[in-house]
C-alpha cells in the first residue's frame, strides 16, 4: 500500500487500511473503492492522506498499535469520561468511576502496545476529526505510552504518565466549544480563556479519587516551557515535572499532524523540524532527541523523492536510523515506471539521500 494524499487519489483507487469515524469504527474498510463523492467526504472530514492499494507495494504491511476492539471502547470510554466531568452531577453521583474507568481502558492499551514494543511513531490512524478533542487525547495517550515504554517507566509510573496524557486536556470540557473550533484568529482574551484548561483540569482531577497526583500536573503543566515562556505559571527547566515535559512535546507533535480546524495536517519530518527549532529553549533538547529517534521520519508507504530524480517509495524504517530507511525505487527520473523496481538500504547507501516527498502519484490502477 501507499500513503498518498486524498487530493491525489482518483475515483477507482482502492483504499489499503480503513477509514475510523468518530467512534473509532470502521466508516470505509480496506479494498473499498473511491468514489468521486467519497473522496470529497474524506476531505471535509479533514482526512489529508489515506493508504491507497498498490500492487507493486501490496507486500508493505502498516501494523495496527491497538485491536479494533481496544480503539472502540477507547474512544467510547473518553467520550463518556469526558462528557462526565461536563455535566457536574453526573460525576458528584458516580465518584472514582472516571478513575476506575480510565485505568481499565489504560491498562487494555499497555497490554495491547506491550506486543509492538519496538515500533516506531508514525501517522496515527485515519478518521474523521468530528471529535478532535476525544481522538488527540487517545494519541497522545498512546505515543506517551509508547515512549514510556522506550526509557523503560516501571509499570506504576507507566500507569500515572498514561493517566496523564489521557487526561491532560480534560479542562476544555470547561472551555467554551465555539473557542475550541474557531476557524478565525482568537482574540488575547479568547486565548487567555483557552489557556485556563490547564488550571481547570488540574482542578478536576488533584481531588479525583484514585487519580494520582502526578496525573493531574500533566493537566496543569502540559503546556509549561523549559524557558519559562510556557503557562500557567511560566515555571522552568525542572520545576515541570518529567511526564509534563514528555507530554507536552507529544501533545504538539499530534496537533501538528492531525487536521485543524484552523490548518493543514503536518507530515511527521516537518512537525520535528518544527519541535527541533524549539529544542533547548521550549523542550529539552534531551527529550527531543529521544522522540525523534522514535518517530518515523517517513511513514512506511509513503512516496519520496531521491537526489537522483527518481520515485521510490518507503517499504521498511531502519530503527537506528529512521531518517534513513529501505526504500522500492518505482520510477525513474523521466517519471516513468522502472521495469524492475529494486530496493536501497539507504542507512548502508549513503550516497543516495531523500530530497522531499513525492506529492504526484503515478501508475496507481
Amino acid at each position: 500500500m501507499r500513503l498518498v494524499s486524498t487530493t491525489q487519489c482518483q475515483p477507482g483507487s482502492r483504499l489499503g487500511k480503513p477509514i475510523y469515524n468518530e467512534d473509532g469504527r470502521v466508516l470505509l474498510a480496506s479494498e473499498v473503492e473511491l468514489t468521486e463523492s467519497m473522496i470529497r467526504r474524506l476531505l471535509e472530514y479533514g482526512i489529508h492522506y489515506v493508504y491507497i492499494s498498490d500492487p507493486r507495494t501490496d507486500d508493505i504491511v502498516v501494523p495496527e498499535l491497538i485491536s479494533e476492539e481496544t480503539r472502540v471502547r477507547a474512544m467510547s470510554q473518553i467520550r463518556t469520561s469526558f462528557r462526565m466531568v461536563m455535566e457536574e452531577s453526573n460525576r458528584r453521583n458516580n465518584p472514582g468511576s472516571l478513575a476506575k474507568d480510565a485505568k481499565d481502558m489504560l491498562t487494555m492499551i499497555i497490554d495491547d502496545l506491550s506486543s509492538h514494543k519496538a515500533a516506531m511513531i508514525m501517522l496515527m490512524d485515519m478518521g474523521v476529526s468530528d471529535h478532535y478533542l476525544y481522538r488527540h487525547s487517545l494519541h497522545v495517550c498512546l505515543l506517551s505510552c509508547m515512549i514510556g515504554m522506550h526509557i523503560g517507566y516501571s509499570r506504576s509510573d507507566l500507569l500515572a504518565f498514561g493517566l496523564g496524557a489521557l487526561l491532560h486536556d480534560i479542562g476544555k470540557t470547561k472551555i467554551p466549544l465555539e473557542l475550541l473550533i474557531k476557524k478565525e484568529r482568537l482574540t488575547t482574551k479568547e486565548m487567555e480563556l483557552i489557556k485556563r484548561h490547564c488550571e481547570e483540569g488540574y482542578l478536576l482531577l488533584k481531588d479525583e479519587a484514585n487519580i494520582p497526583l502526578l496525573s493531574a500536573h500533566c493537566a496543569f503543566q502540559h503546556h509549561e516551557r523549559i524557558d519559562g515562556s510556557g503557562y500557567p505559571r511560566g515555571i522552568k527547566g525542572d520545576e515541570i515535572h518529567e511526564f509534563a515535559q514528555w507530554i507536552g512535546i507529544v501533545d504538539s507533535f499530534d496537533a501538528m499532524t492531525t487536521h485543524r480546524v484552523y490548518r493543514n495536517t503536518l507530515l511527521p519530518h516537518q512537525a520535528l523540524e518544527v519541535l527541533y527549532t524549539g529544542a533547548g529553549t521550549l523542550y529539552s533538547i534531551d527529550k527531543v532527541r529521544i522522540f525523534r529517534d522514535k518517530v518515523a521520519t517517513y511513514p512506511l508507504g509513503v512516496s519520496v523523492k531521491l537526489h537522483t530524480g527518481e520515485t521510490a517509495v518507503v517499504v521498511d524504517i531502519n530503527a537506528s536510523s529512521p531518517h534513513r530507511p529501505v526504500v522500492r525505487v518505482l520510477e525513474d527520473e523521466a517519471g516513468q515506471l522502472v521495469k524492475a523496481p529494486y530496493e536501497i538500504d539507504l542507512s548502508k547507501k549513503l550516497s543516495v539521500m531523500i530530497v522531499g516527498y513525492s506529492e504526484e502519484i503515478h501508475h496507481i490502477p
